[in-house]
């Protein structure tokens, strides 16, 4: 893992992803968005289509991924955009998902996720916002290894979130199965999960030419807030209303770490304004929390999720 020399970039909060890819050739790239028919997914699906590259969108309802699919197409003039079924808190989904690859990927953006979600579980007991946005992404990333090996020289662009400040993963118990649920903390540590991932997923995967990064797109209005009132989005925008992006800005980060050739050979890094983030300070909205870049923890969580999805 590379952790030396902070990376700085042209780019910035209000860069979009059109701005981020200009210049990048994808051609006979091929790459999978999840949670690609909607919000950031389908921004940073767009901008990878217009470079050239033949993009997956996994999705839960296909009905509005070829919608998109059909948008992208016209607004690209790049018709290898192809849907595929994918519910990331249904491992029998992401399995299905794992056996129809057929051939390299490029490019893996673990972005769909659901955010302070009413306490809900999957029929393994797993709490809903652990099983969605790190268990089914790392099923997902594990299940397609040998086709991002296949690439030789992968991307894997992991969407976590400020929020990952909220909460450390806790070990001691992860599906809230005896502390009180809080969806918040729920959401931050889930948040805290994608990074860790891109941290062990560098240190085991590098060698086959597979990096792996994290990043926060920044706060945009999308389907992520859906359990979010408006009361609640006024006051979070009130507290820094600047710091607002458009769907089209929010995509540019996570396009960055899934295309650009200045993050040739980085991985196990974390991302925001299209650069990489300082270490947070204390009452921060902003930067990376040291337990989130934890090696160790990278490593036991790894462990554990091995286990969980085993079980």
């Amino acid at each position: 893992m590379t952790t030396s020399n902070p990376i700085t970039t042209p780019f910035a909060h209000h860069s979009t992803a059109m701005d981020v890819i200009q210049g990048v050739d994808l051609v006979g790239r091929r790459a999978v968005v999840t949670g690609g028919s909607s919000g950031i997914g389908v921004e940073t699906a767009r901008a990878l289509a217009s470079a050239g590259a033949e993009v997956t969108l996994a999705v839960r309802n296909t009905d509005a991924g070829r919608k998109a699919a059909d948008d992208i197409t016209g607004t690209t003039g790049n018709d290898r955009i192809l849907v595929a079924p994918l519910d990331l808190a249904d491992q029998g989904s992401v399995a299905d998902f794992v056996a129809n690859w057929d051939g390299p990927l490029h490019i893996l953006v673990n972005n769909a996720g659901i955010m302070a979600a009413p306490l809900s579980r999957t029929p393994q007991g797993w709490e809903m916002q652990f099983a969605t946005n790190h268990l089914g992404h790392f099923a997902l990333a594990t299940g397609l290894r040998r086709a991002l090996a296949a690439a030789g020289g992968a991307r894997i662009a992991s969407v976590s979130s400020a929020a990952h400040l909220r909460s450390a993963v806790v070990f001691e118990d992860i599906q809230f199965d005896r502390r009180e649920y809080d969806p918040w903390q729920a959401y931050g540590q889930s948040k805290t999960a994608n990074v860790l991932f891109a941290v062990d997923a560098t240190r085991r995967w590098a060698d086959d030419g597979i990096f792996t990064n994290s990043l926060m797109p920044g706060a945009i209005r999308t389907n992520l807030q859906r359990f979010v009132s408006d009361e609640e989005l006024d006051r979070m925008r009130a507290g820094n209303a600047a710091a607002w992006k458009t769907v089209e800005q929010g995509a540019a980060t996570s396009v960055l770490v899934a295309a650009s050739p200045l993050l040739d050979g980085v991985g196990g890094r974390y991302f925001e304004d299209c650069r990489q983030a300082a270490p947070a300070q204390p009452g921060g909205r902003t930067g990376v929390a040291d337990y989130a870049l934890d090696p160790e923890a990278a490593e036991r969580l790894w462990e554990v999720s091995e286990t969980l999805l085993k079980s």
